[in-house]
């Protein structure tokens, strides 16, 4: 009666659906347990009824296993097998089963570990990519933003120099426009002053002719200007006598015996000619207009220390044509400056010039040759190449004080090397400053030399042979009073002497032959 209960419900236990059983461990521990206490307990029944015969005829007995746990699907029974070999397979199979589920379990563990590792380093990596590309990011946006601000910063500077640029040669073009008004009044005032210096010398000339009844008329006119003497003129054959011009006569004159191609070209001698000696006076006879009556020769000169030695030892303007030139040129002869001989080829003394002139102005010369002039680069070029010649700079300030500044040597190259400047040994007690400009080429407003990115003489006001600028600047701007104020240091100064920030009173530049100097 034991058996047929038992049996089914082992199988029943045995056969369930594997799903239920790998699915809910836990449930067949606690189903174990109970079929080992009934199992157990049916033995013991088993064996007190086989000791008991008598009993097993009388007495039955009926164990139910109330199963907790629904069982679905089909329930095998095997009773030809013992008891004790159905327990054992019933606990290795489920043993088999849960030991496999283990490893199945524990190898999805295993490969689920590894995948998270992979994926965390992934993840990492995957990170600092993100972070690196963030940087990146970031450096490459304020790269962009630096060059926006430089092509933005190199747009502005390259609008501003072209403004620049342009006010530069607007200023250029209206100090061309002004400086040739400037120079046609100039000219127009020269003109007039030399018809009124002319007027006045007649008038005074007809006075004392008539005072003294018309004798010595040419001794008394060579006396009456001994300070500034005319230039030399060639002696006129009597056939060549000039008609008698009226008093007011408005052109220069001109010695007859001059070729054109001798004439004076330079805006120096136009202004001075105006000053040239008045024609004969109307009312005197041609006999009576007699030459100088010294026995000196009348010039032209090589240069002034020419004129010296030939005996004319007063100080003046005096006709001068170098060696192997084909022009005149009158210059300011310094006599009395020891030795004498000096050709001066600039001077400064009153600022009543303007020395902020064009290349052609400065290559020709200018202003008025008993004050303030330029003798011009061409006529210093043919003096200064006709032999060896030394320079004499004298400077003086507002206090009176001289200084001198003398160069052993002294020349400039011809225009095709504009005018480079050449200077041998410094001697003097006003400093040297001027070497530092030797071997430069001359530069004006609108030609450009100087080794500067610029244009110094836009700067410096004048014309010079600059360099980086200037360490003198003998043709700048002339300051009344010495120290000056102005944006750039455009004065006539000498560094050396009272500083570039010290506009000179008197400047003057003079050249002589010094045969003991070689090239």
């Amino acid at each position: 009666m034991i058996l047929p209960v038992v049996f089914p419900l082992v199988l029943l236990l045995v056969c369930g659906p594997g799903s239920t059983l790998q699915a809910e461990a836990e449930e067949l521990e606690s189903i174990d347990e109970v079929l080992e206490r009934e199992f157990l307990f049916a033995g013991r029944t088993k064996r007190a009824a086989s000791a008991d015969p008598s009993s097993q005829v009388d007495k039955c007995s009926y164990t139910f296993i109330v199963p907790q746990q629904k069982q679905t699907g089909a329930i095998c029974v095997n009773s030809k097998e013992p008891d004790s070999l159905l327990e054992n397979r019933v606990n290795k199979q489920e043993l088999e089963l849960l030991n496999g589920e283990l490893q199945k379990q524990r190898r999805q563990m295993e490969s689920l570990q590894q995948l998270v590792e992979v994926d965390g380093g992934i993840v990492n990596e995957v990170k600092l990519l993100r972070k690196e590309s963030r940087n990146m990011n970031a450096r490459v946006t304020q790269l962009y933003m630096q060059l926006l601000h430089e092509i933005i910063r190199k747009r502005d500077n390259a609008l501003e120099v072209s403004q620049l640029e342009n006010r530069v040669l607007n200023h250029t073009s209206e100090m061309g426009r002004l400086a040739s008004r400037y120079r046609d009044l100039e000219h127009k005032y020269q003109h007039l002053s030399a018809l009124a210096g002319n007027q006045s010398a007649i008038i005074v000339q007809l006075e004392q002719h008539c005072r003294r009844g018309g004798h010595s008329y040419g001794g008394e006119r060579e006396r009456s200007r001994p300070v500034r003497p005319q230039p030399p003129v060639v002696p006129q054959q009597p056939t060549q006598q000039r008609p008698v011009a009226p008093p007011v006569a408005s052109k220069p004159y001109h010695p007859p015996t001059y070729t054109r191609s001798n004439q004076i070209t330079n805006e120096i001698q136009s202004d001075q000619n105006s000053k040239a000696l008045p024609p004969p006076l109307p009312t005197m006879p041609s006999g009576t207009h007699q030459p100088s009556t010294t026995n000196k020769p009348s010039g032209p000169f090589k240069d002034c220390l020419a004129a010296l030695e030939e005996g004319h030892t007063t100080s003046g303007m005096y006709l001068v044509k170098p060696e192997n030139a084909n022009r005149l040129m009158q210059v300011w002869c310094d006599q009395r400056h020891d030795p004498g001989g000096w050709t001066v080829i600039q001077r400064r003394q009153d600022g009543s010039v303007n020395f902020f002139r064009n290349w052609d102005t400065y290559k020709q010369g200018f202003g008025n040759i008993d004050s303030e002039y330029w003798l011009g680069l061409e006529n210093i070029y043919w003096l200064t190449n006709q032999g060896n010649y030394k320079l004499l700079v004298m400077l003086e300030d507002w206090s009176g004080r001289k200084t001198f500044a003398e160069y052993a040597s002294f020349r400039i190259e011809a225009e095709a090397d504009f005018y480079k400047l050449r200077v041998g040994r410094y001697h003097g007690n006003a400093g040297d400053s001027l070497t530092w400009h030797n071997g430069k080429q001359f530069t004006t407003l609108d030609r450009d030399h100087d080794v500067y990115t610029g244009n110094c003489a836009h700067y410096q006001k004048g014309g010079w042979w600059y360099n980086a600028c200037a360490h003198s600047n003998l043709n700048g701007v002339w300051y009344r009073g010495g120290h000056y104020r102005s944006r750039y240091q455009d004065g006539v100064y000498w560094a050396e002497f009272r500083g570039g920030a010290y506009s000179l009173k008197k400047v003057s530049m003079m050249i002589r032959p010094n045969p003991n100097t070689f090239h």
